[in-house]
């Protein structure tokens, strides 16, 4: 097997070891996340509810000048009751003076309603605010125990990245760079063994040329004719030597 191939294998592999520790970071962090997404959607929810408490309390208002404006046009009616000169026109005042007792009525019924649910939210609010207390003081100690755990995955994977980063100081540019390439759709999957004569990345059959050429150990790298991946042979003791 070729230097060059020899070095992508060992990349490859490095690179897989990299990327199958950041499910255990996420793992380590999974209580701690739960919680700050818990925090995050009750600190939404509060908005929310605060914002509905502002429209009611508009609508306690707007009712409120409805019970000022009323009272004042009751007043105005009890006046000139006093001045009629006419059956008529006491008719058209008591009828003006029953609507406006009406939407006074209505007004007050209206601003219990109103108040009785913005109690209700406001409650709720509070509630949700003693929540977000607690949900604080659990997340300042997860920070705490999921802290070192995380530092130790990482520093893992800070050691494996510097062995890749020898391994790369001492290659081909081109043939990295090539490798870099295909890795950012293929991913790990990017160099893949060939397997009863099929390319290990998407399982096509190769034909014989190209099985001829990975299987040979002239300087050059082959990829599979259908999907673009890097290949090598499948040889166990190969591989082990490559990646060891």
């Amino acid at each position: 097997m070729n230097k060059h191939l020899q070095s992508l294998i060992q990349i490859a592999n490095l690179d897989k070891q990299i990327d199958d520790l950041e499910p255990k970071i996420t793992q380590a962090r999974k209580e701690l996340d739960s919680k700050i997404a818990q925090k995050t959607s009750t600190l939404l929810t509060i908005e929310t509810l605060q914002d509905q408490s502002k429209n009611l309390q508009h609508e306690i208002n707007e009712n409120d000048r409805i019970i000022h404006e009323t009272s004042t046009r009751l007043e105005d009616i009890a006046k000139k009751q006093q001045e009629i000169r006419s059956e008529k026109e006491l008719r058209a005042l008591n009828v003006e003076e029953d609507i406006a007792k009406e939407n006074l009525t209505l007004a007050n019924e209206q601003i219990q309603k109103l108040q009785t649910i913005q109690k209700a939210k406001n409650n709720e609010i509070t509630q949700l605010q003693e929540s977000i207390s607690e949900l604080d003081s659990q997340i300042s100690e997860l920070e705490q125990s999921t802290q070192g755990a995380v530092e130790v995955i990482k520093k893992e994977q800070q050691e494996i990245f510097k062995q890749k980063q020898e391994i790369i100081s001492k290659s081909d540019i081109k043939t990295i760079t090539f490798y870099e390439k295909i890795r950012r759709w293929a991913k790990n999957t990017s160099v893949v063994p060939v397997f009863k004569q099929a390319c290990g990345g998407c399982f096509i059959r190769l034909n014989d040329r190209i099985y001829a050429e990975v299987l040979s150990d002239e300087n050059s790298i082959v990829t599979c004719p259908h999907c673009g991946r890097i290949l090598y042979p499948s040889d166990k003791q190969t591989y082990q030597e490559c990646v060891q």
